[in-house]
């Protein structure tokens, strides 16, 4: 039996579990990022809820065609000095068929029960019910517009930031090897100061190089940290440490500058605009319907209970305040009737109404207007951009071959004492800016052709472009 010392298991222990980690970390694939973001997403969840809604709503418009159907079962105990005749209340359930109208007030009471059914339609307002229908059919179609412009404008933010972090990974990746390099200058300055071959001044130099290569990491590294966080947030997940695809920073587009296949007016943001002028134009339409009378049916069928006996007229002490007499339907009425209703004075509102409304459309079209001028401008500078990013992607090579040559040349110069520190960190400083232009140069092509998928209304161009 082997005895391993405790420090040495606990460390074998940690390196075990450290490769574990590394191998069952999945790399997070620009694809993956998008579904996750759209299933995950607290803004795109709301809109297909209130999508649902409106869907919902949509069916109740439907039904307000239909007749209203009433039943009503009353039991009361009182006094019955009243009027003859028949009574019927617009849309109420208020039938009394009294009895009889005495020349003097008294106080006999007694109980007295109504049961009844009544039915009321709206059958004929002049196209009112049909409007609203369609007012509600365009108020659907702009939350599914609205519902496909945020999952548009979320997989460009996702696409976006998922760039923006893989460029800030090889940015704090570039400082790394950029601090390595300083510290190793360090070494070599250090050890020739002490044998008198460099004046002290050059360890100075080389340990602020050193720090500000420290501070250059921290402050790359907290870039990293913030697209990080960004890119958690709108995959609705805990932010975490992220294993991106490096094919963006390796390569550029199979296609750098593919067309479109959709046409201007379908792009996602243009289609929700154009509905907000279809849904305010049918409210117009709905509310210019109010200038118009109602044409009502109706019909009420009661039983009656009451108290109160049929000699009551002439004999006032003819009544009981049985319950059970009062309760019992003796008497049924039935009643049947046609309403015409107009308030003479909406035309002259309604109007005002329906001008409001129509400016408020116009406000709509020229909003959709400033929108489309502004994703054509976008466009054009798509091409600019991806223009620019190709020269900069087939010109950073030369960066890094003529950066990296001067500074091995510069290294072995001033280990040799053939060349003062400064020139050593100028070279140094070279270097690491060209990695960085290396690192960014096919990042930037990737993020120029999704400028250009957001302008056109496509992320297809972007996201099967690999």
């Amino acid at each position: 039996m082997f005895n391993i010392p405790l420090k040495h298991s606990i460390l074998t222990i940690l390196g075990v579990l450290f490769v574990f980690e590394l191998q069952a970390q999945k790399v997070l694939t620009m694809k993956d990022a998008e579904q996750t973001a759209l299933s995950n997403y607290g803004s795109i969840k709301a809109k297909a809820n209130q999508l649902n809604s409106s869907k919902a709503f949509l069916t109740e418009t439907k039904t307000e065609y239909l007749p209203d159907v009433s039943i009503s079962a009353q039991q009361d105990y009182g006094t019955i000095n009243g009027q003859n005749g028949p009574l019927y209340g617009y849309h109420g359930l208020s039938v009394a068929s009294s009895g009889p109208a005495l020349g003097n007030q008294n106080w006999n009471a007694a109980f007295g029960s109504l049961y009844l059914a009544n039915v009321n339609w709206d059958f004929f307002s002049f196209g009112r019910s049909r409007e609203k229908v369609k007012v509600q059919k365009t108020v659907v179609s702009l939350d599914e517009t609205d519902l496909a412009q945020e999952q548009f404008q979320h997989e460009i933010r996702v696409a976006s930031t998922y760039l923006n972090l893989l460029a800030a990974q090889q940015l704090a990746k570039a400082e790394q090897d950029n601090l390595s390099r300083s510290l190793d200058l360090q070494k070599v300055v250090v050890a020739r100061v002490k044998n008198g071959l460099n004046p002290g001044v050059d360890s100075s130099l080389a340990n602020a190089e050193v720090s500000n290569a420290r501070i250059a990491l921290t402050n790359a590294q907290q870039t990293e940290q913030d697209q990080g966080n960004q890119l958690a947030q709108y995959l609705g997940i805990p932010p975490q440490n992220f294993l991106l695809d490096s094919t963006f920073v390796t390569k550029a587009p199979n296609n750098a500058d593919p067309q479109t296949t959709l046409i201007a007016d379908d792009h996602p943001l243009l289609r929700y605009y154009r509905n907000r002028i279809g849904v305010s134009d049918e409210q117009a339409k709905y509310y210019s319907t109010f200038s118009y009378p109602t044409f009502s049916l109706f019909g009420v069928y009661q039983g009656r209970g009451s108290g109160f006996s049929s000699g009551f007229l002439t004999n006032q002490n003819d009544y009981t305040s049985n319950y059970g007499s009062g309760v019992d339907p003796t008497r049924y009425n039935y009643l049947l009737g046609v309403a015409f209703i107009w308030n003479i004075t909406n035309p002259f509102r309604v109007h005002y109404q329906v001008k409001s409304q129509r400016f408020t459309s116009e406000q709509y079209r020229d909003e959709y207007n400033l929108v489309g001028q502004q994703l054509h401008d976008q466009q054009v500078l798509a091409e600019t951009r991806i223009a620019n990013a190709l020269k900069n992607y087939r010109e950073v090579p030369v960066e890094v071959q003529a950066a990296t040559d001067a500074y091995n040349q510069k290294f072995a110069l001033y280990k040799n004492g053939l060349a003062n520190i400064v020139d050593f960190t100028q070279a140094l400083y070279t270097l690491n800016r060209a990695e960085v232009d290396k690192d960014i140069a096919s990042n930037n092509v990737w993020q120029a052709l999704l400028y250009k998928a957001a302008a056109t209304g496509d992320f297809g161009i972007f996201i099967n472009n690999f």
